[in-house]
Formats: structure tokens, sequence, C-alpha cells
């Protein structure tokens, strides 16, 4: 095999001899890195690791030792391992022939009932078929893990597991075969990269368990947010009361604990959870974790490699958006490939009275069921018992050592959120180490309820703050008292997107290119700026319940403290794109199991094209923020997911890998690079329109400088004879015209391809404006977002 003595190999193996015989200190600084090597050279998983094997051997002397260094060798899915290496080894092997790059092992972190009945999906019992409960489909979901014992995931009722599936019940600690059953058919643990960042795990004190027993929670709530059977009377300490299900109750349930509850996800460990789910056979991964901005290019991230194969594999992944709203560019997760979900709310709130000395009540929003609801205690403004070694501006919101302790204990401590501080997390915190017995935290307007399990926490507006200060002014011993939260559905306007759901566009404005020098083969990054490649691309793709959302829980998670006993949780509210993320799995589910042919790319067309920007009472919706606004794609994507409509798209718009590898192109990654991705000869077309024209159910254009014509293909899914009708409500500043405007299906012809024509009619610099694009056949209406954002040429020289 001539080809593997190539110059650059030939120097390698050079530079490998002579950094074995460099004194040891040189090499004691090791780090996780994966190396990364596109798609599979064999389809043997044995012959896969064992070529990891030999490459490393070059490095690091021996088989031997290669195999200690290797945490996992990714041979399933795609081709490369993650390994423990210095930082000289790591710039070596990313030299080798057929290493597409080596990147740092990163943490990322996870995004963090009634919904299923606000999002009309019916109940079991009154689905008119299988496929509408999910009956079929396999969920794996990435998360902490499982807690098997809870009644979300008792399998009566549930199929056989499939002879397709190939997945184990791996066991550990406190988690055993018999943990596993027809509902939870598999389950994984991954520690490997995450105990390489942060040393042995100790697990004997209780707050982990090496297994995947779910020790958080976090896991067993989004696991039972998609796929958990029906628990009659859930509820939260009383609240939120009613039937808890999933979105997929007779879906199967595959467990990957790749995260953990000390704090954060290894992506060493993601990677190697992609690769066994892909292995074992899941239908839709639900990935309710990733980074906050800036974000990797999408060969340095592990969630937009992962989640490259499964596709390819014909999984459909689904990720949270991010929590980091509500400003913009702070979406993640954002590959084409994957969904990405936002978060919204629900019609259900907790309202609690405030009772004022001078009998006056007040309405504020809290999870409150413990004790002193008839007590009155003395209520104080952060600002008026300031720390001696603080100020006024960090006790008005109450940072962390602002109070005084003397003053503060036993007293009821009033607070404003500030811009640094705009939840009530560290008020709380702050509140309880001066010892006092509750916090009152004014806020901008928001849906979403902080849970505190250990004094009362009451949200209230800026402007209800304000009355509770003129009353603490005027009265000479202002005091307050807490009634008990109650719940109540159907009293507040929704869906609106949550104030802490991540936006768009996205914020990657770089391509990586790699440069093949003549002797050396050296890696060189790029920063391409000002060509908003990215976004051209709908960001986020759908939004979905994330606000005070019921589910189970870990009774292993921290213990609600109620009249000083612990009782532990086996259900609990949480917020986050986390929790909408799961919502959007177990829709997919239901689309898998009526639709198996569908594509991923149809199913997330689907989900978009029938998505409803609309609230309950028929207006447009509201994106909560400071202040709130009407929402727009980049809060919400295409809307908040309609599970009926999607059902019964009419139209979709379908991609495959090579439409992806495409775009992959049109990022300006090389012909070798995308090569060794997808073990196939590609051969990169320069095209400064792929971007605009990739098959996505939207249409985004960044800088749209006089005309510019589109092209999108449709695949009817409804009736074989039908006939859709263009209706155009263009962005303003823009005409839109759209040809043919009628599009007739028939019975050989399935597929119609058209164009969309947008002319600017600006002569100024514009900023993004939004509009829609409506295929109708007088039953169907399918509607994809428009964005455009006008830019002049030579604008500054028109000034």
């Amino acid at each position: 095999m001539a080809s593997l003595w190539s110059p650059g190999i030939f120097l390698a193996h050079v530079l490998a001899l002579l950094l074995k015989a460099l004194p040891p200190v040189i090499l004691a600084e090791t780090n996780v890195y994966i190396v990364y090597m596109g798609d599979k050279l064999h389809d043997e998983p044995e012959l896969v690791q064992e070529s990891h094997h030999e490459l490393l051997a070059d490095i690091v002397g021996s088989k031997e030792a290669a195999k200690e260094s290797i945490l996992y060798s990714y041979k399933h899915g795609f081709s490369g391992f993650a390994a423990v290496l210095t930082k000289s080894q790591e710039k070596l092997i990313a030299d080798f022939p057929g290493v597409v790059g080596v990147v740092r092992n990163r943490i990322i972190s996870s995004h963090t009932t009634r919904s299923w009945d606000f999002l009309q999906v019916p109940q079991l019992v009154d689905r008119i078929s299988t496929g509408h409960s999910g009956a079929g489909a396999i969920i794996g979901v990435m998360d902490t893990g499982i807690w098997p014992e809870s009644k979300s995931f008792r399998d009566e009722g549930m199929a056989e597991v499939p002879s397709r599936w190939r997945g184990i019940c791996q066991e550990g600690e406190g988690f055993n075969r018999s943990h596993c059953n027809r509902k939870i058919i598999g389950a994984r643990w991954y520690i490997k990269g995450y105990e390489a960042e942060f040393g042995k795990l100790n697990a004997s004190d209780g707050d982990e368990f090496l297994s995947p027993r779910d020790a958080g929670g976090h896991g067993t709530h989004t696991s039972s947010t998609a796929t958990g059977g029906l628990v009659e009377n859930a509820s939260f300490m009383g609240l939120a009361r009613g039937l808890a299900r999933g979105g997929a109750p007779s879906a199967w349930l595959a467990v990957y604990k790749v995260c953990w509850a000390t704090g954060g996800c290894a992506e060493a460990d993601v990677l190697a959870a992609f690769d066994d789910a892909i292995f074992d056979g899941v239908d839709v991964l639900s990935v309710s974790l990733g980074s906050a901005p800036p974000l990797a290019t999408y060969v340095e991230d592990a969630v937009a490699i992962g989640s490259f194969y499964a596709v390819a594999k014909g999984i459909s992944v689904v990720c949270s958006a991010g929590n980091s709203g509500p400003y913009p560019q702070t979406i993640t997760n954002t590959a084409p490939w994957v969904v990405t979900v936002a978060a919204s709310t629900i019609d259900r709130a907790f309202p609690t009275i405030i009772t004022l000395g001078n009998n006056q009540t007040i309405v504020g929003q809290a999870l409150y069921t413990g004790k002193n609801g008839d007590t009155f205690h003395p209520i104080v403004y952060g600002e008026e018992i300031v720390a001696d070694d603080s100020d006024e501006d960090s006790a008005r919101s109450c940072d962390s050592g602002s109070l005084n302790a003397t003053l503060a204990r036993g007293k009821v401590i009033l607070c404003f959120e500030s811009r640094s501080q705009r939840s009530n997390t560290i008020a709380r915190r702050t509140v309880l180490d001066v010892k006092g017995v509750g916090l009152i935290f004014a806020q901008s307007p928001t849906k979403d309820v902080t849970l505190s399990l250990d004094i009362p926490c009451i949200q209230v507006d800026f402007a209800i703050g304000t009355y509770l200060l003129t009353y603490m002014e005027s009265s000479r011993n202002p005091v307050v008292k807490f009634s008990f939260t109650k719940t109540v559905v159907g009293q507040q306007i929704s869906p609106e997107v949550a104030f802490f759901s991540s936006r768009g566009p996205s914020s990657i404005s770089a391509t990586v290119l790699k440069v093949m020098d003549l002797l050396l083969e050296i890696v060189i990054v790029f920063a391409v700026l000002a060509i908003n490649v990215f976004q051209c691309l709908l960001q986020p793709d759908i939004a979905a319940p994330g606000v005070n959302i019921l589910a189970s829980w870990s009774p292993a998670s921290s213990p609600a403290i109620i009249d000083n006993e612990a009782r532990p949780l086996d259900f609990k509210i949480e917020s986050g794109t986390s929790m909408s993320c799961p919502h959007i799995s177990g829709v997919v589910a239901l689309l898998k199991a009526a639709h198996p042919k569908w594509s991923p790319a149809a199913i997330k067309s689907a989900l978009i094209t029938t998505a409803s920007i609309e609230d309950e009472y028929g207006q447009k919706t509201v994106a909560e923020g400071a202040p709130h606004k009407q929402a727009d794609p980049f809060d919400y994507g295409g809307g908040h997911v309609d599970p009926d409509r999607a059902m019964h798209p009419g139209l979709v718009f379908d991609m495959d890998t090579s439409d992806y590898i495409r775009f992959l192109c049109a990022l300006g990654y090389n012909n070798s690079a995308i090569s060794l991705m997808t073990r196939t000869r590609t051969r990169c077309k320069k095209s400064t329109t792929f971007l605009v024209n990739l098959n996505l159910p939207s249409i985004t254009i960044p800088e749209l400088k006089q005309n510019l014509t589109v092209s999108r293909t449709v695949t009817n899914v409804g009736p074989i004879t039908s006939i859709y009708v263009a209706r155009v409500l263009a962005p303003a500043g823009t005409r839109v015209t759209v040809e043919p405007s009628v599009l007739s299906f028939d019975s050989t012809r399935k597929k119609i391809k058209f164009k969309v024509t947008f002319c600017s009619m600006l002569r100024i610099q514009g900023r993004y404006s939004f509009g829609n694009l409506f295929l109708e056949d007088g039953f169907h209406v399918v509607r994809i977002p428009l964005i455009v954002r006008t830019v002049i040429d030579d604008f500054y020289a028109q000034i």
C-alpha cells in the first residue's frame, strides 16, 4: 500500500519518534481530545476500532499504550475516538491523512401534564389508532439518566421489545437488568470523558450513581415528558394536579446517561452515546443539552457531528435551543439537519396572594405550599438593610453578601431585578443566608415561576413592587403574609415565547478551511467575516411548551423541606428549553409511528409548515422580553407546534444527506474534508446561491441587495390529486412573486419545483423584516416564513 508512505506520513512518523525521545516532563500535561475521522472505512466495528489503535500506536509507541489512552472508539455511526493526549501528540495526529479534525473535549450543560392537553394531543384512550400514541417508535433520550421506579415508566400495556432493537441494559450502581422492561428497553451510561476532565467521581455520598440511574432528576423529567405513561393524580406538592403523561406514551424508551448531577456533560461521552444510539436502532433522539455562544463549527461540535450521522441513518434528532434569551444570536444547536426547539408558555398559572398589614391584597406568582401561610411577617426593602461591605445598588437586587444579617433576620425582603441579576436565584440564596423568612422579587413580567423549596419566593412585576414600596413607606410597621399558591388553568393568554428562550439568528460567522501544505499538511482555521452564511437558516425551528412543566422526577435529588421534614419528590415543575425539546421529541415519535417512511427532513418540514403563529384568542403570538414584543421567526421559528396539523401537512420540503453535504461545501469545507466525512468522493461546486436554495421550509435572505430568485421543491404527501395556490404576505420593503403560482399534483407528478423572487423596494440599509408564503389547496395551509434584510451596495458612500 504505497499510498501510506506519502511525504506527509513519513514526516509524521519521524516527528512521532522524536516525541518519544523527549523527556517525560515535556509530555506530562495531557487532555482529552476527540479525533474525528468522518464516515467508517469498514462495516465491522472491530476493524474500525483496530484501525484507531494502529493509528494512535504510531504516536504513543505501542498498541497497548494506544488502548490505554483511548477512552472511546466511535465505530458504529461514524469513525473516530476520544483519547488522552499531550498537546504535541494532538498536533501530530491532526496532520495524519484520514483525520478530519481534532478538538478538545468540552463540557456542555443541560438546558434546563397540562402541556399535552394544551397542545390538544388526545389522551391514549381517545386515540383512533395506535400510531397516534407513538406505538412502534423508539425514543432515545440523552440526559442525566432515569429513575426506573417512576410510575411514568411502568410497562403495562406496552408491546414486546422489537426484534430490531440491538441496545443493552447496562448495569451499575443501583441499577441492574431488572430495571429495564417493555417501556425502558435500553439504558447506557458514559463517564470516561467526564472523569478525564474532573477526576474520579465519588458516588459514595449519594449525590450520584455510577449507572444509568438518575440522581439529578433532569433526565427523568425529559424522558417522562416525551414518552411517559399515564399517571393519575400527579402533582408537585398539590400544585398542577391532574393526569401526567408523555406525548408518545406507547413509544419505547432508550436511556443514554451522558450528563451528571455534579455538573455538565463531556462531549466525548455525548459522541459515544450518539454512536451507540445509531447502532442500537432508535428512531428519535431527544438531546436537551448544548453550549452557550461562542459556538463551535459543525466539525468541532459533538452534537452537530453525532446528529449528522444519526440523521443520515434516518434518525430524527431534536435539540434544545438554549436558555440565554431574550437576547438575539444566543441560539445553540443550529445545524440544519436537527430540529431546534424554543420554549413557550401554556395556559396554566400559579397565582399567590400577598396580604398587606392594611388588609389590601396583591397577586404575584409562586410555587408556595409550605408553612407560615397565616402568619404576618415584617417586610423590609433590601436597599434599606445594606451590609457594611456592600452598597445600595447591590442590596436593591439582593446580590450575594449585600444584606445586613441582623436587620434581615426573620423578615420578608423585597428585592428588585437588575441588569446583572435577571432571576431571583441569587436573591433567594442571599435571603436564606441572612435568615430571612421570605422573598418578594420584582422583575420583568414573565410566566416562568422559579421554584423555591426553602422559603416563600413570590414573583411580582415592577408596578406591584413599586406599590409595595409605597405601602412600606406609609406604614410604621409594614407586614405581609402569603396565601398558599393556587393552580389556575385557562386564565392567561398563551402561548407566548418564554423570556429565557434563546433567540436567533445564529451567532456563527466563521468558516473552517483546510489548506494542504506540500510537506506538513497543516490545518489552518480562517475566520471569514461579514458573509452571514449561517444566517440563511431558520433558527430556531419550532416552539413548544417549556414553562412550568410538571413531569416525573428523581427522589434522589434535593428533597422538599416541608414543616422541617425532608420529603422526596416524585414529580416536579421545571422550566427551560430542556422541557420544550422532549415535547417535540414526543410529537416526532407520533409522526414516525404514523408515517414510518418519512425522512427526518420531511418530519421537520411538517412541524414547521403547520405551526401556529397565533395565541388561543387569535392574536399574534407575543415574545416575553424587556419589553414584550410581537414574536417573529427568530423567537419561535415556524411558530408554536400544532401536533394535529403536523400529522397531515399536505406538502413537505424534503432533503437528504447529499443536500447537507452541499451545504457544508457552501460553507467552505474543502473536498478532502467532506470526502472523509462521507467516505464518498466529493467535489464541491462553487455556488454563491446554494445556501439560500437549501430546501428548507423557510427562506432567509440576510443580504438582499436588489433582486434575488431562490428555489424550493415540495413533495405531495396528501391527496394524490391536489392543486395548491400560492399566496404571499411579503416582508416590509420587498416585493415577492412566486412562479409558478399554481402547483398541480397527480399520480405522476409528486414533486414540483417553484421559484420565489424577492425585489428590494428600499434605498436605505434595512433591518430584518418578516413575512410568509402560503400554499393552499382549500384544506391544507402550508406556510413557510420569509425573512429578509436589505443591504444596499456602497451603502456608506450614499450617506
